[in-house]
């Protein structure tokens, strides 16, 4: 269907306090270095009560009230209400939030019917196009946020807030944060910024090695994105049909199940078995003692493991398991504190190193993974509900520069994991017909259907 959404206005949300002077700068750490990406784009979708015939009437309020508790939310969160300042701080001028108010020209329920990821890129505030061409998004706000009202009194919010200062876990503390103000929680959520102290920038050399890493992980052609649901219930069968396999997680278990079936796209479209590797960003938070990094420490607390296969035999699901889980498994407590310590600077160049030789090689399949299970993004309540859906950005067409990318999403109901996977387009065709994959996979689903009990 033909979505058309035309921006009524823009203006910037301020914090409700202004930032004390010795707040002024705030500098990044060394980790947030590591990911080069300046936006990971999400979008929250609330469907209109087909009970509440007054839902419409109601826009105008609830607008007003993401405003106001926006600006409350930017005075815990300062460094999100100032802008970029080269690669090295933030100036938390209070200059506040790029706020933008959108009209949709369809009702919410029949886009997300079927809806296309394609047009997903109109519901955010920032022209992903653009900034990729120019490379840079300093002297641009850090917190971009697109409110888009459907024609039925369905709201859209799409974010795109600085990835230098957030990664999954620290967006899902911001909307906690962001949503606890907007329904008066008589408890807040407080962001911790400990970061900086934990991994500080001492020279740019993890920025020149991260986009060295990356850049052999880009490649050219046309993308596509498509969407993989695996319910709980055919995970449970994965599991039970495949010994040793009973320890492992969700998120392992479907990374593995995608990347066996990776693998047989490429010895589809060359004929033989050729080596891959996949790499897995690992949230450090959770390898940390509590007192020393906090559940809801803000930037890029992360790590990239990698596991891969060497050989031109097929692997079963077994084996791809078992390389996944020990590849995140030797993130711990003890790494952690060496990637702290003196050690921690060539343990860096040793590990991005080794991804951008294996990614640098033609005959070598690379697959990136990015899980945002767990945080909690579908208990996003500003007071009128929680959303329906929640996405990510499907790749766009003019984009001609990317990389094999699959982000794993909860399901509303927490009974599934979505798969959003993006890959070039011959690869994706051979993917979307495995058999294999498609006994345990639903392939783009209706977000509302996945929104209702199986």
């Amino acid at each position: 269907m033909k979505v058309e959404v035309e921006i009524i206005s823009r203006e910037d949300i301020r914090p409700s306090s202004p930032t004390p002077s010795h707040l002024r700068v705030f500098r990044l750490s060394l980790l947030d270095r590591l990911i080069p990406f300046p936006y990971a784009p999400i979008i929250l979708f609330y469907t209109s009560p087909k009970s509440n015939t007054n839902y419409l009437s109601e826009v105008p309020k609830r607008l007003e009230l993401l405003k106001k508790s926006l600006s409350e939310t930017l005075t815990k969160f300062y460094p999100l209400g100032g802008k970029i300042k080269e690669d090295l701080s933030i100036e938390c001028n209070d200059e506040g939030a790029n706020f933008v108010l959108a009209r949709v020209k369809c009702p919410l329920d029949e886009f997300l019917v079927q809806p296309e990821v394609t047009v997903l890129h109109k519901f955010i505030p920032v022209d992903l196009v653009d900034l990729a061409s120019e490379g840079s998004n300093s002297g641009t706000h850090v917190t971009n946020i697109q409110v888009n009202i459907f024609e039925c009194g369905g709201i859209a919010i799409g974010m795109c807030i600085s990835h230098k200062i957030l990664d999954g876990a620290g967006l899902s503390t911001f909307i906690k944060g962001w949503t606890e103000r907007a329904k008066d929680c008589n408890q807040l959520t407080q962001p911790n910024f400990t970061g900086p102290s934990l991994f500080p920038i001492n020279s740019s050399w993890l920025k020149d090695l991260s986009m060295w890493m990356w850049g052999s992980l880009f490649k050219q052609g046309k993308w596509v994105t498509r969407r993989f649901l695996f319910r709980n219930s055919a995970i449970a069968t994965l599991k039970a049909q495949t010994p040793g396999t009973e320890n492992s997680t969700r998120v392992e278990m479907v990374s593995s199940m995608l990347w066996k079936s990776l693998m047989g796209v490429s010895k589809a479209r060359f004929g033989t078995q050729r080596p891959s590797f996949i790499s897995h960003l690992v949230n450090l938070r959770r390898k940390m003692d509590e007192a020393l990094c906090p559940e809801h420490a803000l930037g890029n607390l992360l790590w990239l493991t990698a596991a891969e296969t060497v050989d031109d035999n097929e692997m079963g699901l077994e084996e791809l398991v078992g390389k996944l889980r020990t590849a995140i498994s030797r993130v711990d407590k003890e790494f952690v504190e060496e990637l702290k310590g003196d050690k921690g600077r060539s343990i860096m160049q040793e590990s991005l190193g080794a991804i951008c030789e294996m990614g640098s090689k033609s005959e070598v399949d690379y697959f990136g993974f990015s899980s945002w299970c767990n945080f909690g993004f579908y208990e996003a309540d500003f007071g009128w509900g929680k959303p329906t859906w929640v996405s990510c950005v499907g790749s766009i067409g003019s984009v001609s520069m990317f990389m094999n990318l699959i982000i794993l999403v909860d399901t509303r109901l927490g009974d599934g994991i979505e798969a959003w996977v993006t890959l070039k387009e011959e690869d994706m065709t051979y993917l979307k017909a495995n058999p294999e994959l498609l006994t345990c996979a639903t392939l783009d689903p209706s977000p509302l259907a996945m929104s209702s009990v199986a």
